[in-house]
């Protein structure tokens, strides 16, 4: 039998890809403790991209604000924007081992232009999102501070893995904006 991973240990190690060593102020929720409008952005089993477009009704951007890469093992903080006003609706970070995809699917994603949820889409790579945690974060966290709020507000996100063609590519963080 496998065990799960704790929630803040597989945090720590995600963060730690990118040379980290402070965890963001969280707290573990259950799903059912997610509050709205957070749990119909984050309690499910789809894309962000889709749920944020959905949710906005406007197009995201990545923002790839740190890279890292070590060999096939690929990972950035990223924020998504909204096209039309720029305003972050997620902020997080995702490390994805490559070589679960085809050469031209890792090429689109180091490009670093397109959000991974409507790559992974538009090139028909079976995937499944499998969330493990959810978090409520300090509104004083330096991760909440990537919404640049006129006041200060928990936000909320989800530690998920993604499988593409039935393989744990894609390990995630997803804050959604407060």
């Amino acid at each position: 039998m496998i065990k799960a991973v704790d929630p803040s240990k597989e945090l720590r190690l995600l963060l730690a890809f990118f040379g980290d060593s402070v965890l963001p102020k969280v707290t573990i929720e259950p799903p059912e403790d997610v509050p709205a409008p957070y749990h119909q952005l984050l309690v499910h089993r789809g894309h962000m991209t889709e749920t944020l477009e959905r949710h906005y009704n406007d197009k995201v951007v990545v923002h790839p604000w740190v890279i890292q890469r070590n060999g096939e093992m690929y990972g950035r903080k990223l924020d998504l924007t909204l096209q039309k006003t720029g305003e972050v609706v997620m902020t997080g970070l995702m490390i994805f081992n490559l070589s679960f995809v085809k050469e031209n699917i890792k090429q689109e994603i180091l490009e670093g232009k397109t959000p991974l949820g409507r790559i992974l889409i538009s090139h028909n790579v079976l995937r499944e999102v499998s969330t493990g945690s959810y978090l409520r974060i300090e509104a004083d966290d330096p991760l909440v501070s990537r919404f640049h709020l006129t006041e200060p507000k928990p936000a909320y996100g989800r530690l998920a893995t993604i499988f593409c063609d039935e393989k744990p590519a894609v390990d995630l963080v997803e804050i959604v904006r407060p």
